[in-house]
């Protein structure tokens, strides 16, 4: 009979879990709850920092639900993100046949190759103003774990 501690996680684990992330009203932004498992290692970018750091020390079979306070899960709202776009360099990164309504995330090319991406705010004849926070920063947010295997 052996009394071995359960397995817990680390900043390198390999981890089977379900996760859920809602909004303060408790509407789902992402749930694996009523599907599949996720299974993720930890440290490759698959989930938000600050969300890896919520998971570590804690026990294979825990089911828990953090707060996280205004700007904590995807950080602070910034008004410098919130840019003007030419119409042109809209339609350089667009399919021909691209339409838009407001609301809209729009995938740019970035200097050196990267990729960002933009919420679409207002649609001008020749300007367009875009928002590059991340669609979640500023919100307060809740995210529910249940921690189902750690390797």
């Amino acid at each position: 009979m052996s009394n071995a501690q359960p397995a817990v996680v680390t900043q390198s684990a390999y981890l089977t879990l379900h996760y859920r992330l809602a909004s303060l009203d408790g509407k789902d932004i992402v749930t694996t709850f009523n599907a599949n498992p996720a299974t993720l290692m930890l440290g490759q970018g698959q989930l938000a920092p600050v969300l890896e750091e919520l998971l570590l020390g804690l026990p294979e079979g825990t089911h828990r639900t953090f707060n996280l306070e205004p700007g904590v899960g995807f950080g602070p709202r910034n008004p410098e993100l919130v840019r003007q776009v030419s119409r042109a360099t809209l339609d350089e990164n667009s399919s021909p046949d691209a339409e838009y309504k407001v609301g809209d995330l729009v995938d740019f090319a970035a200097p050196g190759g990267g990729r960002f991406a933009g919420v679409l705010r207002e649609l001008g004849e020749e300007v367009c103003l875009f928002d590059f926070n991340h669609p979640l920063a500023g919100e307060p947010l809740t995210f529910e774990v249940k921690i189902i295997s750690v390797l």
